[in-house]
């Protein structure tokens, strides 16, 4: 009997570089020294957080003898917590966005696999430009979805709408862009993601 799915074999066959780096860094570290060995395999900061994390941390911990002090949420998040991201999304944006319509997720990874556990079926596609970050096809594949790259335009990496109208079909069911685009750092224009909004407009005219 087969213990792991055909699946889970190819993603360990092809695990993600970056995290290879990362733990040949660790190992870097310990044969050179720590002061020796920069490692720019992962986002981890440098930094240490603002006072702000260490204060709310304290007050959580000497809390931690009353019962349900560290139970469970409910699964969208805190509704207080919701409300006042809703708040500040909404200025930031320049919209009305309601805190019904806001979910809480550890890390951009969790709420990724979430919104495509909730809209992929087997065979959807979904589109992003590329150089992409390369977790974006495990998590497409997680739920039975193909990652398709669409390349950014040549030295620039800016959008290319173009491509991305050509790439559309009957198939795809979203497009993922972050910006800053992670690995290139390019920031999107808003005149390139007007551009992209009208390709999505007449996709969706096209294919419902």
């Amino acid at each position: 009997m087969q213990l792991v799915t055909p699946q889970i074999e190819n993603y360990l066959a092809n695990a993600s570089g970056i995290r290879k780096m990362f733990e040949a860094g660790i190992e870097l570290k310990k044969k050179y020294g720590a002061d020796k060995v920069y490692d720019f395999s992962l986002g981890n900061p440098d930094l240490p957080p603002p006072p702000q994390v260490a204060e709310a941390l304290q007050r959580i911990a000497v809390r931690t003898s009353e019962p349900f002090s560290i139970g469970y949420m409910p699964n969208a998040g805190y509704p207080e917590l919701r409300a006042k991201l809703a708040e500040r999304l909404s200025a930031e944006q320049n919209c009305t966005i309601p805190a019904a319509n806001t979910l809480l997720t550890v890390g951009a990874a969790g709420g990724i696999n979430v919104l495509f556990r909730t809209i992929l079926q087997p065979g959807d596609e979904v589109l992003t430009p590329s150089p992409y970050f390369v977790e974006y096809a495990f998590y497409a594949g997680n739920f039975q979805g193909k990652l398709v790259p669409v390349p950014s335009k040549k030295d620039t990496f800016e959008l290319d709408s173009a491509a991305i109208a050509a790439a559309i079909n009957s198939k795809t069911r979203a497009v993922l862009v972050n910006s800053p685009n992670n690995p290139t750092g390019q920031i999107y224009t808003a005149k390139e993601l007007e551009e992209l909004a009208s390709v999505l407009k007449d996709a969706s005219k096209k294919y419902g």
